[in-house]
């Protein structure tokens, strides 16, 4: 429907930070302590900087992604996947009171995760669900089946950031099988951020998404962000986590290297009104309810088809070990 047909290596993020404009403090009484609702923003840049600094090899992984990635949409690298895939899921709780999450909130979680990914959330069944003019047969089905192996905790006083400390010893919590499982830290992350997640290519020891423990699962114990309790933070950084960018390829007008999206000028927050259009060339309605966009929990409920086919490349070329699962 859109875009550039080379696709801008050199804007691709290696890894992803979603943030909220408020602060919050970290102290043991939070969830005594509404929060406000916020925009998601993202913190990309340093991270990539520092990245590229650290390993050059990181951008020549990407770029060799790419190709494959074009190969595989095109059908010129073996046949596309057709069996349910089985990702393992670890969770590490590192908190000041990691007992705060609950098991039976990561079990919602995961649920929202085999829901979003699988095109079977409650808003795909709404009768008049507003798609931005896309047909329901659009909406991308991952086919996949996320299933909880292991959660480990760990005691941490203080906030985390974008180092990557919450994954090392000895104040995180170090991946477990991160090859063939998918790892998830679950924190308190600093400077207002949601979560943010390491694109496929990059060191195993890091690999994996973290999300804030306010914005992570659902109906929590304690408050979590008004407008970021569904769960749709880890579907997001999953995504990245599987080689999805941003929908508006973090440029005004940019490219998010999946064909079937519509060219968004800038991200959207909050919850758009229907027939939200883009300022792009040919003014096309802005698929704010991708979950690569960044608004609301409540408002995002879709990935498109050509979207599942980036995350399928991305697991046969960068994670083949979760084929064999």
């Amino acid at each position: 429907m859109k875009k550039l047909t080379t696709p801008i290596l050199g804007l691709l993020l290696l890894i992803v930070a979603c943030n909220k404009q408020d602060t919050k403090p970290s102290t043991e009484d939070i969830q005594d302590e509404p929060e406000v609702e916020a925009l998601r923003q993202c913190a990309s840049q340093e991270v990539l900087d520092q990245q590229l600094a650290a390993d050059p090899q990181r951008r020549r992984n990407l770029e060799e992604l790419e190709r494959f990635t074009q190969l595989y949409k095109n059908k010129q690298a073996g046949p596309l996947r057709e069996t349910k895939l089985t990702i393992p899921v670890y969770v590490k709780v590192v908190l000041s009171n990691s007992a705060r999450v609950t098991e039976a909130q990561i079990q919602r979680q995961l649920a929202v995760l085999n829901a979003d990914f699988n095109a079977a959330n409650t808003e795909l069944s709404e009768a008049n669900i507003y798609l931005a003019g896309y047909d329901r047969d659009q909406v991308g089905n991952f086919n996949v089946d996320f299933v909880l192996k292991g959660i480990e905790r760990k005691e941490a006083s203080g906030t985390f950031g974008t180092n990557d400390a919450v994954k090392k010893l000895p104040a995180g919590l170090p991946p477990t099988s991160p090859t063939s499982a998918l790892n998830i830290w679950v924190c308190d992350l600093s400077s207002g951020l949601l979560g943010y997640a390491q694109f496929p290519g990059g060191p195993s020891s890091t690999d994996g998404v973290v999300v804030d423990y306010q914005a992570f699962g659902t109906a929590a114990g304690y408050s979590m962000y008004s407008a970021y309790n569904l769960g749709r933070t880890a579907t997001h950084e999953v995504g990245h986590w599987l080689n999805l960018r941003h929908i508006w390829g973090d440029r005004r007008c940019g490219d998010d290297l999946v064909g079937d999206t519509p060219q968004h000028d800038g991200s959207n927050g909050g919850c758009p009104s229907e027939n939200h259009r883009s300022k792009c060339s040919g003014r096309p309605l802005e698929q704010w309810m991708n979950y690569m966009d960044y608004t609301y929990d409540a408002c995002m409920y879709m990935f498109s088809n050509g979207q599942k086919l980036r995350m399928d490349a991305a697991v046969s070329a960068s994670r083949p070990a979760l084929l064999t699962n």
